[in-house]
C-alpha cells in the first residue's frame, strides 16, 4: 500500500507566533508513522492576497496557483489553529478558501482561548462546506501548556495528554485518508 501524503498547515504568520511549536511536534509524531509521508506547509511561505481581491498583484495571484497546486499533492491535512477573538486567524481562512480539500481528511492542533477549540469549531463547519472530513479528535494546547512552552522550556511533548490526543487524531487521519483515498479512486 502506498503511503498516505499529509500537510501540516502552520496556520499562523504573525510576528512571534507559536504556531512554530505545534506545527513541528504533530509533523514530528505523524512522521514516525510507517504509513505516512509528512510535509510542512507554511503560510508564510505563501504570501497571497485576499481570496477574489481585484487589487491582488501578479506574484500573489501566482502564489494562490502554486499553493492550490500544492495542496492537490496530499491525501490529508493536519492545520496548527491559532485562536484570536473564537476565531481562526484570517491569513488561514483566506488559504482554505483559496484551496481544494474535497473529500479529504482534515484535523486540528489548537491553541489559544480553551485550547483553539472556538477556533477549530468554526473549521470544521467551513470543511463540511467544503465537502472535505473533519476527524473527531482535536489536539487542544491550553493555557498552561501554552505558558508551559513559551516561557518556561518545556516542550509539547511533556504533556502525555497532548500525545494521546495526538495519536488517536493521527490513527483517525490515516482511516479516514485511507477511506477517501480509496473512496476518490473508485
Amino acid at each position: 500500500m502506498t503511503k498516505l501524503r499529509i500537510a501540516v498547515v502552520v496556520g499562523s504568520t504573525r510576528i512571534g507566533r507559536f504556531a512554530d511549536h505545534p506545527a513541528k511536534w504533530i509533523a514530528d509524531i505523524a512522521g514516525k508513522r510507517s504509513e505516512l509521508e509528512v510535509e510542512t506547509l507554511d503560510l508564510l511561505d505563501y504570501p497571497m492576497a485576499l481570496f477574489g481581491e481585484a487589487r491582488a498583484t501578479e506574484a500573489e495571484s501566482e502564489t494562490a496557483e502554486r499553493w492550490k497546486k500544492k495542496l492537490r499533492e496530499f491525501d490529508g491535512y493536519i492545520f496548527t489553529v491559532a485562536e484570536y477573538n473564537h476565531a481562526p486567524t484570517a491569513v488561514l481562512k483566506n488559504a482554505i478558501d483559496l484551496g481544494e480539500f474535497i473529500q479529504k481528511p482534515v484535523a486540528f492542533v489548537g491553541y489559544g482561548g480553551v485550547g483553539g477549540a472556538r477556533a477549530v469549531e468554526h473549521l470544521r463547519l467551513i470543511f463540511v462546506e467544503m465537502s472535505a472530513a473533519s476527524v473527531k479528535t482535536g489536539v487542544h494546547i491550553s493555557l498552561p501548556e501554552y505558558i508551559g512552552v513559551a516561557k518556561h522550556g518545556k516542550s509539547l511533548g511533556d504533556y502525555p495528554h497532548l500525545g494521546e490526543a495526538a495519536k488517536n487524531q493521527i490513527d483517525q487521519l490515516v482511516w479516514w485518508g485511507n477511506a477517501l483515498k480509496a473512496a476518490r479512486s473508485a
